[in-house]
């Protein structure tokens, strides 16, 4: 049977299977089917990023929903991440949110949670993918009226001020927001500004289509230069669902999550709020982290990515301090999942508590240089087919020693082979990344 969930839900074109409206209609009553076999209540809550396509898609899981006889609440444009919180808080069965996270507009996609705010099992997804595949082409559209409850969206900002709330700023502290024209847009500055911070915002004048395009976390320049005009303390940019956040100190210098694990790590340790002596990563964090990691009498224990596969690894191993070096950071005794807007009051809690910037806090972190390529493919088969690409690893891996890191894997949101290689040469690592990108290519490029 086709897999459709990705380490992160569905993505896809929106109005393409498996996001077509028959398709989502199909995924709405399935899932609700799923609840009663639980013997759960069918109570769903639905959020979504500011996509044009989210309307529709919403209206499609309202309509499955509804005809499964279940009930289904909107809580709007919201982040992924107060899904998850809300789910929980106010026993929603399940939480559903309509977002492709940092990919451009015309994408959309599901991630679905249980009521414990986590991920759906792989056994549910599979039940979900039998009835999207099986699911009738020709279903007739209803116009369901959705009125979002807005007081979710309050239960959210306060839940995330509650964080923040014990700490006494020492002095105004000035925090660029790129909000990505996405969910953040009309949660973060309202957040900051509410606990005295002064904000300057870009990027929240969502359209629709502008989600993602030229802003946020994965084209952080533009903050970049406004948090040095600006003389700013930090710039903060979070990515379309606002389930993830890097900075850029008051230098200008743009950093990212592994600098919040080092940050955090070390902080939590201090005020003995570590309940492990696990920090968990994955393969793609950077070596310098795993050094510095250990300096610090912690161990860095790797996932593969996905902030799912690093949230199993920090339940099993009681850890409460995980993430990813995209933005994904999880604060297991605040929430199950990755939250922009959460991990950044993290982190200016470190920068009040310690009355530092942001450069200071890091500058122990000393990064190898790191070269990631994106290698366009026609089908993710299995690398073990192909020896001469085994054997190009394998070479490689062999010539690094254990001075450097080489990873290789699909994506699980995108048609690519994404070629990770890390070493104490630059010049070197960017040769070995070319010619694993070209072997790659040469068998399963497009």
């Amino acid at each position: 049977m086709e897999k459709l969930f990705g380490t992160d839900g569905i993505r896809a074109v929106a109005g393409q299977s498996p996001l077509d409206y028959s398709s989502v209609y199909a995924l709405g009553k399935a899932l609700i089917s799923l609840l009663k076999e639980g013997e759960l209540k069918s109570r769903v809550i639905i959020g979504r990023d500011t996509r044009e396509s989210g309307e529709w898609l919403e209206q499609a899981l309202f309509q499955g929903i509804n005809e499964g006889q279940g009930e289904a609440v909107s809580v709007g444009i919201i982040p992924t991440s107060a899904v998850s919180f809300l789910a929980k808080k106010y026993s929603f069965s399940a939480g559903i949110v309509i977002s492709a996270s940092h990919n451009s507009y015309q994408d959309n996609g599901i991630k679905i949670f249980s009521s414990q705010g986590i991920k759906i099992s792989h056994a549910w997804e599979s039940k979900l993918e039998k009835a999207i595949i099986e699911a009738p082409s020709n279903v007739k559209r209803e116009n369901t009226r959705i009125t979002p409850q807005s007081s979710l969206g309050q239960d959210y900002m306060d839940f995330l001020k509650s964080r923040f709330s014990h700490i006494n700023l020492k002095r105004k502290i000035k925090v660029v927001l790129d909000c990505s024209n996405g969910a953040s847009s009309f949660f973060a500055s309202q957040v900051f500004l509410g606990l005295g911070f002064e904000v300057i915002a870009l990027g929240n004048t969502p359209d629709g289509k502008n989600i993602n395009a030229n802003c946020g976390s994965l084209y952080p320049q533009n903050l970049a230069r406004k948090v040095v005009e600006s003389k700013a303390d930090i710039g903060i940019a979070y990515d379309g669902d606002a389930d993830r956040a890097i900075w850029v100190d008051e230098k200008g210098r743009i950093l990212n999550g592994d600098h919040t694990l080092f940050v955090l790590s070390r902080f939590m340790k201090e005020k003995g709020r570590l309940k492990s002596d696990y920090v968990i990563a994955t393969t793609m964090s950077n070596m310098g982290l795993e050094k510095a990691i250990e300096k610090l009498d912690l161990r860095l224990l790797r996932t593969q990515v996905g902030d799912k596969y690093v949230l199993e690894e920090m339940m099993k191993l009681k850890a409460n301090l995980g993430g990813e070096q995209s933005g994904h950071t999880i604060f297991l005794d605040d929430c199950p999942t990755g939250d922009g807007i959460l991990t950044s009051l993290k982190m200016l809690e470190v920068m009040a508590a310690y009355n530092l910037p942001l450069s200071k806090l890091v500058e122990d972190l000393e990064e190898y240089p790191q070269i990631l390529l994106n290698v366009p493919v026609l089908k993710k088969t299995d690398f073990d087919q192909f020896p001469e690409i085994i054997n190009t690893k394998e070479e490689i891996e062999k010539r690094l020693g254990d001075s450097g890191r080489l990873n290789v894997r699909y994506s699980g949101t995108e048609p690519v082979a994404r070629v990770m290689i890390e070493g104490q040469d630059r010049g070197e690592i960017e040769d070995y990344a070319s010619q694993m990108a070209s072997v790659i290519s040469k068998y399963l490029g497009s």
